[in-house]
């Protein structure tokens, strides 16, 4: 807790003034000017409040001594398990320029636009919810300095002669790519990261723990080691494209190797020890059962991340009301013949089947996080192997496998009677409509998250 100097009471970033404020006074102090100790700017670590949740194991760092009321990470009520612990200090840090006011209007906003969304996710109560959260980031830095030599070759046509000339192209390469970030929390999604980028890294400033009064922050627990290749991939790309289009180079073709390494030895890639650094995330979570719906806000440009599952009802409802105009004007224009009908139903089942696999994979890869690789990182291999399909992923998509059934066996045997194909019409859409309330549900467990489960101990089970 900072004191006010003034009053006593408790001073916490303010982000429309960018300084720091006593809620009783009003007084107004720069961050850089309010510290706990003489040394905490020296120090490589500075002192912060853990809070545990008991249902996630889920980690939120605070320089405040208030109680957090929920946990952004699984939407537990309680965090319990506050300590003073040590964590190093990063280098630079981004304040939250966006208010939590204006968060919630830009998340309104996309809401709207979400017309068969559960009214939950638009309920006042639950958009007050969002919660101020610093998420560590690695922040690297490429350099690229030194001679280069590149072999290149120009083809033409003169008269009946096909021509090659060979170049020998040298030159001097100086390049340095500052502040490719990536986030350093297993427990926040790499998805989730990557929707909401870019920071604007020309705002950071050095980091005083004063920025995260009023906040919460989440500990960095990826090594640094992880993200540092993708780093150097995007420099060398940058660069190499950079060279190709150079305008006097234009009709030439180069040989380069699209080998990482090589073009690292080329380029003369070096990577430097990243820096730590903070960025600012309004996060909000929201729990049915044991999934969990996400929404991520960028706290410095307000770009928006959000998991939105569908209302089956409000989906079903939607469709009849967009099917019956659909209908009548087929019906007023157009002729078809059974067999044609027939035809027609059967093909939407094999894509209603095909979509309905296709959700299965993607949920699949979502519930063992495999496309993050943060959390990927923390875990065993002998718990990557031990991990198998979710439960919820499997079945579902009988309807569609009978509509094909059932209008195949009709073709075969190739009735003369229409109402045959009329009856295998009506059997082949009830399947594919059971089949797409499946699909919906599937979407709903794509769109939502498994209750996280962080390899971290603490918490009080007497929550």
């Amino acid at each position: 807790m900072y004191e006010c100097p003034n009053c006593g009471g408790n001073l916490k970033f303010d982000i429309a003034s960018q300084q720091l404020k006593c809620d009783y006074c009003l007084t107004l102090k720069d961050p850089y000017e309010v510290t706990k100790d003489k040394d905490a700017e020296e120090s490589n670590a500075f002192d912060v409040t853990v809070f545990t949740c008991p249902q996630c194991g889920g980690e939120i760092l605070s320089t405040d001594t208030s109680v957090a009321e929920f946990c952004s990470f699984c939407g537990a009520s309680t965090i319990l398990d506050s300590r003073i612990s040590k964590e190093k200090r990063p280098a630079y840090i981004i304040p939250f320029k966006q208010t939590k006011d204006a968060c919630k209007e830009i998340y309104i906003s996309k809401m709207k636009r979400a017309i068969f969304a559960p009214d939950e996710l638009k309920d006042k109560k639950y958009i007050d919810g969002f919660r101020g959260i610093y998420i560590p980031y690695w922040s690297y830095t490429i350099s690229q300095k030194g001679p280069v030599h590149m072999k290149g070759r120009k083809s033409y046509t003169r008269g009946n002669y096909d021509y090659t000339d060979y170049y020998e192209l040298s030159g001097e390469v100086n390049a340095c790519y500052n502040d490719l970030s990536y986030d350093a929390s297993s427990s926040f999604s790499d998805e989730l990261s990557e929707q909401i980028a870019p920071f604007d890294v020309k705002q950071t400033v050095q980091f005083t723990p004063s920025f995260l009064s009023g906040f919460y922050a989440d500990t960095a627990d990826v090594d640094s080691g992880i993200y540092k290749e993708d780093a150097i991939r995007i420099a060398n790309e940058s660069t190499r494209s950079r060279i190709l289009s150079t305008s006097a180079f234009s009709d030439l073709a180069f040989s380069l190797s699209n080998s990482d390494s090589d073009l690292s030895s080329m380029l003369h890639t070096r990577c430097d020890s990243p820096e730590r650094t903070m960025y600012p995330v309004w996060f909000m979570s929201y729990r049915k059962g044991d999934r969990v719906a996400y929404a991520t806000v960028n706290g410095q440009t307000g770009k928006v991340a959000a998991d939105i599952p569908i209302d089956s009802k409000k989906y079903i409802l939607g469709s009849l009301l967009l099917a019956l105009p659909i209908f009548l004007l087929l019906n007023f224009f157009f002729t078809f013949k059974p067999n044609f009908t027939l035809g027609l139903s059967a093909f939407l089942a094999v894509a209603t089947l095909i979509i309905h696999i296709a959700e299965i994979r993607k949920i699949n890869v979502r519930d063992q996080r495999m496309d993050d690789r943060g959390y990927l990182s923390r875990q065993s291999k002998a718990a990557q192997s031990s991990k198998r399909e979710s439960s919820a992923a499997r079945g579902g998509f009988l309807g569609s496998i009978i509509a094909v059934i059932a209008a195949a066996l009709i073709f075969v045997i190739n009735p003369v009677a229409d109402y045959w194909y009329y009856a295998g019409t009506i059997i082949a859409f009830i399947g594919v409509l059971f089949t797409i309330i499946a699909i919906i549900k599937k979407y709903n467990i794509l769109a939502t998250r498994k209750l996280p489960q962080f390899d971290r101990k603490g918490g009080d089970d007497r929550a």
